[in-house]
């Protein structure tokens, strides 16, 4: 079973006053909703979490059903009938990817080889075909991540002031949502950095690398960017109201 994992709990509130970015209104939609709307239709999608505060997700829910439908757990976008489960928020990223997970595991009941397609909320510009290389990328490994090669020169500093020396920028890259990992292995991974530990982690991919998963990379969509400066929502506002 592969069900996606929405990451919508942040409450930034900085680029729309008293709105997380993620719900911010462009083209008549809430920005988490394109990529919702583009996991409803995937065909290798079989369910979607929302990790989302209590306060918001009737307000998701009625962004991906019509107003006359009532919501009994399922959506249909175009063609595609799929479940949307929500869970609550961690404390931080990583918490808030167990609280899914295990939101999960009452729906994936012991099915081998069940995957967690982990997405963000603020990037809306997520494609069929991202989602697509990263299922097909997968077989003989434990997880895939899409990444983009560092284009600038890239320094190491051993105080934060002074460069103290070069890298390789031919072997640094940048990680970027969405991530694929098989569950199991994953959930595994993440509950053994509880309790304390879990709090240190900034980045999807880091439990996997910390348990030694064999990750394996494809290349990343420039074009599918987070939304996290106000020239970021003002890119995507001009992409989507064009």
């Amino acid at each position: 079973m592969n069900i996606a994992l929405c990451l919508s709990g942040g409450g930034g509130t900085r680029l729309g006053g008293d709105i997380p970015k993620q719900y911010i209104r462009v083209g008549g939609r809430m920005v988490i909703s394109y990529s919702l709307q583009v996991l409803m239709r995937s065909e290798w999608i079989d369910a979607i979490v929302v990790v989302a505060a209590a306060q918001w997700q009737d307000e998701i829910c009625r962004e991906l059903i019509s107003e006359e439908d009532s919501f009994d757990g399922t959506a249909m976008v175009g063609s595609r009938e799929k479940r949307l489960y929500f869970a609550d928020p961690g404390e931080n990223r990583q918490l808030s990817i167990l609280s899914g997970m295990e939101a999960m595991e009452k729906l994936i009941e012991g099915e081998k080889e069940s995957t967690v397609f982990i997405h963000d909320a603020a990037r809306p510009l997520l494609s069929e075909d991202q989602i697509s290389a990263c299922f097909e990328a997968l077989s003989g490994h434990d997880g895939v991540m899409p990444v983009l090669p560092m284009k600038d020169t890239v320094y190491y500093s051993e105080d934060g002031k002074g460069i103290s020396s070069l890298l390789q920028r031919e072997k640094i890259f940048a990680g970027q949502a969405p991530e694929l990992f098989l569950f199991d292995r994953y959930l595994a991974a993440t509950r053994a950095l509880l309790p304390d530990r879990i709090m240190q982690i900034k980045g999807s991919g880091e439990p996997a690398v910390l348990a030694g998963m064999d990750i394996v990379m494809i290349p990343g969509d420039e074009g599918n960017f987070k939304i996290t400066t106000a020239a970021d929502l003002e890119r995507f506002r001009s992409m989507a109201e064009s």
